[in-house]
């Protein structure tokens, strides 16, 4: 975080409101970090940083005006992550979303500095578009394999493709085969309700509980009324059986594709942490900007001589 030098104390500042005008400052910053910096931000006396930081508002703004609003939406910290990384750790599904978000934004920025319409010269942020990686490759891949924090998609591995397979397909048989016992109207009689249900992750039939003889297999369960028991027919709990095989042949392959995802992410650590860097302080300068035009701002004219001209 740059470091400002406080001429003025506190009790000056709130006295001016100052922290008021900061407050509205980062409201306009998008990520955690850039609010923090707004509200971190205090005084300085330096002229040449002054207009350093008052060219790069200015800067922003003509950006904004020639290319429309910049959003900075899914910047966020993933260095708890990055440290994981560091150790050889496996990152979560819900990590690699996190890093994907942050590589959004970086792909979302760095194509705002491409959408000018026409050559326009270098300008103080340039050299900070520049040096974002969007990390295509990574995002890419990292979206086509996961699609939400709780689904891997079929496509993750080719065995985890199969295995889902073989999974539908034993789901399948199972359905038609308790589907033929409800279609039954011997067994029907002894059902609570025409349904098939699941209890423990089994497939199993609300049995009627004074017919409990009458249905050959494992109870799983009762109603709160002990009148239903929730029976596992023998007949399916071999298959119930290979489906549980094939869900911890599932999770497995789900986290080695997380493994795989994880050791891809691994090398950029650094151009990670570059992005966050970088990202954040475009947030707050385009925050300075946003605010700037809010209130039809203009640039002053800073002078080392002591004297103020209004």
């Amino acid at each position: 975080m740059m470091e400002y030098f406080c001429f003025m104390n506190e009790k000056v500042l709130k006295t001016l409101e100052y922290n008021k005008i900061l407050n509205q400052l980062s409201e306009y910053a998008c990520s955690p970090e850039a609010k923090k910096r707004c509200l971190a931000l205090r005084p300085i006396t330096d002229k040449a940083q002054i207009e350093q930081l008052q060219l790069q508002t200015k800067d922003a703004l003509s950006r904004l005006f020639r290319c429309g609003n910049l959003s900075f939406s899914g910047v966020h910290s993933v260095n708890d992550s990055l440290k994981r990384l560091e150790i050889g750790a496996s990152l979560s599904a819900a990590e690699l979303l996190s890093i994907c978000s942050l590589l959004e934004a970086a792909k979302r920025v760095k194509a705002f500095s491409r959408s000018e319409k026409e050559e326009v010269p270098d300008d103080s942020l340039t050299g900070f578009f520049t040096e974002i990686e969007p990390l295509t490759p990574l995002y890419d891949e990292i979206k086509r394999c996961i699609l939400a924090e709780d689904e891997i998609a079929d496509d993750a591995s080719s065995t985890l493709r199969s295995i889902r397979r073989s999974m539908r397909g034993m789901n399948d048989r199972i359905r038609a085969q308790m589907n033929n016992m409800i279609n039954n109207s011997t067994t029907r009689s002894y059902l609570q309700d025409a349904v098939i249900t699941m209890r423990d992750g089994r497939y199993c039939l609300p049995v009627k509980s004074e017919y409990k003889s009458q249905v050959s297999g494992m109870v799983h369960d009762q109603s709160a009324t002990g009148s239903t028991l929730f029976i596992e027919p023998m007949a399916i709990i071999k298959l119930n059986n290979e489906i549980r095989e094939l869900e911890i042949q599932e999770q497995k392959e789900i986290e080695a594709v997380l493994a795989s995802l994880s050791n891809q992410t691994a090398p950029h650590i650094e151009e990670l942490q570059m992005d966050m860097a970088l990202l954040a302080q475009l947030d707050f300068i385009f925050a300075k900007a946003a605010l700037s035009h809010q209130y039809r701002c203009t640039a002053p004219i800073f002078n080392d001589k002591g004297y103020i001209n209004i």
